[in-house]
Parts: C-alpha cells; structure tokens; sequence
C-alpha cells in the first residue's frame, strides 16, 4: 500500500479550557475523563484511548495538543468499573485491572464520549475519531464495530490479530462490520506485532472494502510515540501529521 505525505498546512487554535471530568455511561459506570476544547474549533473531536496505563498525563498533555491545532478532544480511564474514580498514584498497578476491561464496558465508555463532544453548541452533527495506543489502539479499531456514528478509527501498535483482554475475538476478526476509514501507525522493531500480522490485517480489510491506510515506521519499537518519542522524532512526528490529516479527511487513501 502506498501512502503519501501530507502537505496541508497547521491548523490554527488554542486550547482556552480544560478539566477533569467525572462522566457516567449508559452501563451506570462512573468514570474519569479530561477534556480539552479548543478556542476556534475546526469541527471534527477526538476521543483518545490510552495505553494499559489509563488515563496517564501523557494522553492529558496529548488532549490539549489537539486542542492547540483546533480539534476538541477527550482521554478517558479504563478503571472506573474496577478502581473507581480519581487521580492515581504513580504507582498504581494498572495491570490487574486491564485484565477486567471488556469489549462492552470500553465501548459504552466511548460512546459517552462521542455524545459529549457533539454537545459543543453548534457542533451537534460534527465527525468524531477514535484514537488509541496499544491496548488502546486495538479497541480504538473495534469502536467501528461496536460505537454508534463515528467517522473513522485510528490505532497506534494495537495487535490485530490478539484475542481481547475479555477474551472476545481479536480485530481481524470483526472486520465485516466495520463501516469507517482505519489507520494504523505500527513500528517496524515491535517485537509483539509481527509484518505478516500487519500483512494479514491488511489483506483483511482489503478483502471487506474498509478504507485503510496501515503505516509501517522501519525500526522504530513499540510504543514509539508516546513512552520513546525522544528516541524517535522523526516517526512520532510523522505519526502526528498522519493522524492530523487524517482527521482532516485527507488521508491518501492507495488506489
């Protein structure tokens, strides 16, 4: 698959609010969320899945950089059903409680979300993207399975072909129902996701007509945008121009 550069210049924006917000989902589940709106908002939103972390600051500090290019954007907390809500200790042992994440209970997060960024005034019928970063990034792919009107999904080293933590099928699997454009930034030194995984997940989407575009960064390892982006730039920030335009709706799709 062939994909080109974007061109398109840097949005304007600012970030002129942000806060700490405790949401409810359909399910009654309580749950944190920071969001962060942007002073001249370009329309489009963003909800980001984080890492086995959770709500970590660095998908806080990555809120408010969508903000700053003028996209509205919301991180939320996977733990809210487990650990309850609040702010955690650097500390806090995430894993016990990623095991208990479920397909259902992740989705009915998003889509909490989703209907909070369209409740901006004048925003109501805006597109909203999902974005996620490993664990994150594979549910953020099923979201276009599982969450009702978004626009497209974008996944950072999400696995495709890996089982769910709740032990539903893996992405590749769910690909029939899938109905919005996917992009997928992996690393080419992952140890944990393979080219012929990326490969299959490929000729997977192919085969079912999903637009799709699934970048491939030479060496760079798992988790190379938000844990070693200091070791490498140049693929976070290509990633971010990638992810920017596609949000857009300029992604060069191959032909």
């Amino acid at each position: 698959m062939t994909v080109h550069d974007s061109n398109r210049p840097a949005i304007g924006g600012g970030a002129v609010e942000h806060d700490d917000l405790e949401l409810v989902a359909a399910d009654g589940n309580h749950f944190a969320a920071f969001t962060a709106r942007a002073s001249a908002p370009e329309g489009p939103g963003v909800v980001i899945l984080p890492d086995v972390r959770g709500l970590h600051p660095f998908y806080e500090e990555l809120a408010l950089r969508f903000a700053n290019v003028g996209y509205d954007a919301i991180a939320f907390d996977y733990f809210g059903r487990s650990a309850g809500v609040g702010k955690r200790p650097d500390g806090f042992e995430f894993m016990p409680h990623v095991a208990q994440t479920t397909v259902a209970g992740i989705s009915a997060d998003v889509q909490t979300c989703v209907d909070l960024l369209r409740k901006r005034p004048g925003f109501e019928q805006r597109n909203v993207f999902t974005l996620g970063f490993c664990f994150g990034g594979s549910n953020s792919w099923i979201m276009a399975q599982t969450v009702h009107g978004i626009a497209g999904v974008a996944g950072m080293y999400g696995s495709p072909t890996r089982p769910q933590r709740d032990g539903s099928e893996p992405v590749i699997a769910r690909v029939q129902d899938f109905r919005v454009p996917l992009l997928g930034l992996m690393g080419g030194a992952d140890q944990g996701i393979t080219a012929e995984d990326i490969e299959k997940f490929d000729r997977a989407l192919t085969e079912v007509g999903v637009k799709h575009a699934l970048v491939t960064y030479p060496g760079a390892p798992h988790s190379f945008f938000d844990r070693q982006a200091a070791s490498y730039p140049d693929a976070a920030e290509d990633a971010w121009r990638r992810v920017v335009d596609f949000l857009q709706g300029g992604l060069y799709w191959a032909s």
